[in-house]
């Protein structure tokens, strides 16, 4: 087992792992203290080797490992891979490119939503991985044999997975679904929230829009300070406080400090001036700048039934496509679906329009019917 933890050893690893087509890359991070997640561990894999790279050895510069992932002969492979791409884009500012997802390509080859890794593993390669360390305190030195088996097992056996997986899409014709949904975790708008849009991962009922630009503002502060400290949301403030003081916002330290959750020290500090100023912004918003969310009309009647019907069709074009549902349409978009032909979805465009969406439009049409024979739904044409 390689462990790096030399830049030079990392610049002649780099220099090896160039000359294959593809490389399979798994992280280890904690982030439970931090806003952004802190990079401990990084495995990576060849045809010929594996190894472990050390980001936290002293004086080590993952400079040549960042210009791996920015090589478009070299193809990276992850598995259920947003989280340890949002780690290179944070450190590098770039996507690596080109990737490829084993859970993506695993929900188009038929092995269900969400696959695991060790579902996959067992299933494809045969082999059981060993989950005692799945919950290892991966920042702690140094880490055990048992612990360095765990996190190279998840590059190595994914060498397998990925070659499974490739093939299978071939000769489905099916590459390009998963290319499709590849689009989606390369680019940065995926791992960067833009603070004036903060305010949108909050669930509240109040659809007032001078309590949504108060919140906007406070939000967006929040997301500005988590940023700078590096902490999470909600070590700044909680989404309830920011609630409470978009319903009723404060003017003064005094009045912040009656906020629960604030308290005076918080209030007369730099932190309580800068939302009192957050908070003077939002309140002094023009109404016409102010957020608006367009209340959702009660659907015509009717409506519910067919979305019935449109799930059965759904769940049968999955199950004889092999294909995840998740994939093809979600709930909110089945529902656009059943009030409007014309909807812009996943599911009216491209391959899921030949999977799912033409059929949908054939039974609001009348085109289709649904009938059971041998147990089994039958879809037929009329």
């Amino acid at each position: 087992m390689q462990i790096i933890t030399t830049t030079s050893d990392l610049s002649a690893l780099v220099s090896r792992l160039k000359q294959f087509p593809h490389i399979t890359i798994d992280t280890e991070f904690l982030r439970e203290s931090t806003f952004w997640p802190v990079l401990c561990l990084i495995q990576i894999a060849s045809e010929d080797e594996s190894a472990i790279i050390d980001p936290l050895a002293d004086g080590i510069d993952l400079k040549p490992l960042f210009e791996l992932m920015q090589d478009e002969t070299v193809l990276k492979i992850f598995h259920a891979g947003r989280q340890d791409l949002e780690i290179f884009y944070h450190l590098n500012g770039m996507v690596p490119t080109p990737i490829f997802d084993t859970q993506v390509a695993a929900m188009v080859c038929g092995f269900g939503e969400s696959v695991g890794y060790d579902t996959l593993v067992s299933k494809i390669v045969g082999k059981s991985i060993d989950k005692s360390s799945r919950f290892t305190d991966w920042s702690r030195r140094p880490l055990s044999e048992k612990q360095l088996t765990y996190a190279e097992a998840d590059v190595t056996y994914l060498r397998d997975v990925y070659k499974f997986l490739a093939a299978e899409l071939t000769k489905s014709g099916r590459e390009e679904w998963v290319q499709s949904e590849m689009e989606i975790l390369r680019s940065a708008d995926t791992y960067f929230t833009p603070p004036e849009n903060a305010w949108k991962r909050i669930k509240s009922r109040n659809s007032h829009p001078k309590f949504l630009g108060i919140l906007q503002s406070v939000a967006g502060w929040r997301e500005e300070q988590a940023h700078k400290q590096n902490i999470p949301r909600n070590r700044v403030l909680k989404d309830e406080a920011l609630l409470e003081i978009a319903s009723n916002p404060p003017s003064s330290p005094e009045k912040l400090s009656h906020v629960r959750g604030i308290g005076q020290r918080f209030s007369n500090g730099n932190m309580g001036h800068g939302l009192l100023e957050a908070i003077k912004k939002g309140v002094n918003l023009p109404a016409e700048q102010c957020p608006k969310i367009t209340k959702k009309e009660a659907l015509p009647k009717g409506t519910g039934p067919l979305m019935d019907l449109l799930r059965v069709v759904l769940k049968q074009c999955c199950e004889e496509n092999d294909v995840a549902q998740k994939l093809i349409c979600n709930t909110a978009d089945l529902e656009k679906i059943a009030i409007d032909d014309n909807a812009d979805v996943p599911a009216l465009k491209g391959w899921r329009r030949k999977v799912f969406g033409d059929l949908a439009l054939q039974l609001k049409k009348g085109k289709i019917a649904l009938a059971s024979e041998s147990g089994k739904i039958k879809i037929i044409h009329l």
